[in-house]
């Protein structure tokens, strides 16, 4: 008798991974830009992208709108939550003065555990970078600041970072994408663990401050330039018509 060869097929995946990677793959969507602010979220269109069933699809939008991301409206459905320039300047005012306690909070010197756990995040966020896995960065840069900011001793805190943390994915995961965006990230992670090494708390602080100004900016001015194009696009038919 023969023996029984490996199947080379791709296993099948169960109803709960299926589901997880119909999440997984929205979720990238809307937070890497692919899916515009605005956007209306089609079922039909959706279940064809993913492959996926209706069931599947509608599980993953209520995920992604507890977590902020995805807007339900009656009459119109989902759409990928559009923040105007004021909610976005409200909701970095509050995480901005949650990471400035935060960072104020942390023992300095740092321990040496820390400073090493850092650099080996530092280490894989890097990996990450060069192979342009965006997934793989976003996660990275996550983990990074969790573990920063979970040296302030005050769980509560971190957990309130963290829920802003995912508010601001829609307006931040694109910059991961942007050369300039991760060159400069990556640079300030470097020196956020110099700093930890030192006394000077308020210079950490306002390091991890002026760390989300790029991509607060980079939000704004996407917003600001869609507003124009819809203005001069309603100014272009206004003209037509007679």
């Amino acid at each position: 008798m023969k023996p029984q060869q490996a199947s080379a097929e791709t296993p099948t995946l169960s109803r709960e991974e299926e589901q997880a990677e119909v999440i997984r793959r929205l979720e990238e969507d809307i937070i890497f830009g692919r899916f515009a602010p605005g956007l209306r979220l089609v079922e039909d269109t959706l279940m064809q992208r993913y492959g996926a069933s209706r069931h599947f699809v509608r599980q993953a939008l209520f995920q992604m709108e507890r977590q902020g991301i995805v807007l339900r409206e009656k009459n119109i459905g989902a759409t990928v939550r559009f923040y105007s320039a004021e909610e976005v300047r409200q909701i970095y005012e509050v995480r901005e003065m949650l990471t400035r306690q935060a960072a104020l909070m942390i023992a300095l010197p740092a321990p040496t555990s820390l400073i090493e756990q850092l650099n080996e995040l530092q280490r894989q966020y890097c990996v990450k970078a060069d192979a342009q896995d965006l997934r793989g960065i976003h996660e990275a840069n996550d983990a990074f600041h969790v573990a920063l900011f979970s040296a302030c001793g005050n769980p509560y805190l971190v957990r309130s970072l963290q829920d802003y943390m995912n508010l601001t994915l829609p307006m931040r995961a694109k910059n991961l994408a942007d050369t300039q965006g991760l060159a400069l990230s990556r640079r300030q992670h470097e020196l956020m663990i110099e700093l930890l090494k030192g006394r000077d708390s308020w210079a950490l602080a306002q390091l991890c401050v002026d760390h989300m100004q790029f991509s607060k900016s980079d939000y704004l001015g996407r917003i600001n330039r869609d507003s124009d194009q819809d203005r001069d696009r309603h100014s272009g038919q206004a003209k037509r018509e007679p």
